[in-house]
């Protein structure tokens, strides 16, 4: 909705939420799991297709081209502000010595769910790898502190956002994967949230209690996909259809983790529809803001890219804006509508404000 995003850049000023902003972080580490709506640099030493570490992106970074596949800051990038970071948290490829103390970003673009998603792009970090990476990072913080980190680590944030790979780059290639004729979608939603719930259980068992869980947005609308379908419709309608089974199973699994796990307060995020409402009077979302490459979405190196990049949803054929990215991350830490999150966001249970689940969105 028009006026939702209005309201989400207000809160962003008026929380004084920028680079460089001072004052005492809400909690002492936020670490990050995902793909390349994440990735801010996991994937540029990688052999692999999926990365982003070339101008145009990063045209409105600080430091340019770090590997964040769009114009400016990802959504976890604004997040790490909410939270009262100064510095954004850094790449598993790159974090040493006291930085992981205050967090580590493994997110990889081309990434799932399942370790074969995206294996046609090369190498990717998969979510179970992720999680393997997460132990060594623990490890290391074990041998700082001198002790158990596990009150340390209760008391961080967690974020995850991913799936969108298991449809883009293995359920949506038949020719590459089986997965489409395997499955039904329903039953290949089925397997992702099987997999999703062991995952989360084990991000659990090493220490994280505030996690915020994204659900899939709606991926129909990517220009890639409509480019590929050519169905002259603002957004592939049976590619969104695919995704629904995943999230309707996705949010009661929050649910019932918050239940089973004890001390767990995890907040399932709903981005369904935001980048088609995020951004009042945008351009069709069948545009790109850079030229893109017809084989992968991705932008073509060192071209010129739009200029009008707070009017134009999409940055290249499959990743948001900064400004869809200022959205989704007000979405999942102060929810606006009670639609939004559940059962609480971010702030109830980050230091923002008490903590608990909120009446409101029961």
């Amino acid at each position: 909705m028009a006026w939702r995003v209005v309201l989400s850049v207000l809160f962003l000023i008026s929380s004084n939420l920028q680079t460089g902003a001072v004052g005492d972080a809400q909690v002492p580490c936020y670490f990050i799991f995902g793909d390349s709506l994440s990735d801010n640099g996991n994937n540029n030493d990688l052999l692999t297709d999926a990365k982003a570490n070339y101008p145009p992106y990063g045209v409105d970074f600080p430091q340019g081209a770090t590997g964040r596949f769009t114009n400016g800051r990802t959504f976890v990038d604004i997040i790490a502000e909410y939270l009262g970071f100064d510095e954004y948290i850094p790449p598993f490829a790159t974090a040493n010595g006291s930085d992981i103390l205050r967090g580590v970003n493994y997110a990889s673009g081309g990434s799932g769910i399942l370790n074969e998603t995206g294996q046609q792009l090369g190498e990717r970090i998969s979510l179970s790898h992720q999680l393997q990476n997460h132990l060594v990072t623990i490890t290391r913080i074990k041998e700082m502190l001198g002790t158990d980190p596990a009150t340390y680590l209760n008391e961080c944030a967690y974020t995850i956002w991913t799936g969108s790979n298991d449809y883009i780059n293995n359920y949506l290639m038949p020719d590459i994967y089986p997965s489409s004729e395997l499955y039904t979608p329903d039953e290949y939603a089925d397997v992702l949230i099987e997999q999703y719930e062991q995952q989360l259980k084990t991000l659990y068992s090493y220490g994280a209690r505030t996690l915020a869980i994204f659900g899939l947005s709606e991926i129909g609308c990517a220009p890639a996909e409509i480019a590929q379908y050519d169905n002259g419709s603002l957004c592939v309608d049976k590619i969104d259809d695919l995704v629904l089974p995943f999230n309707n199973k996705l949010k009661p699994l929050v649910s019932e983790l918050n239940s089973n796990l004890t001390g767990a307060k995890f907040v399932y995020v709903s981005t369904y529809g935001v980048s088609t409402n995020a951004i009042p009077g945008a351009t069709a979302t069948n545009s790109t803001c850079c030229k893109t490459k017809e084989d992968d979405g991705q932008c073509i190196p060192f071209l010129t890219p739009c200029q009008n990049r707070t009017l134009i949803s999409y940055y290249d054929g499959f990743h948001p804006t900064e400004i869809v990215n200022v959205e989704v991350a007000a979405i999942g830490y102060a929810a606006l509508l009670s639609a939004d999150t559940s059962p609480f966001d971010i702030h109830r249970v980050s230091g923002g404000s008490e903590g608990g689940y909120s009446e409101s969105k029961r």
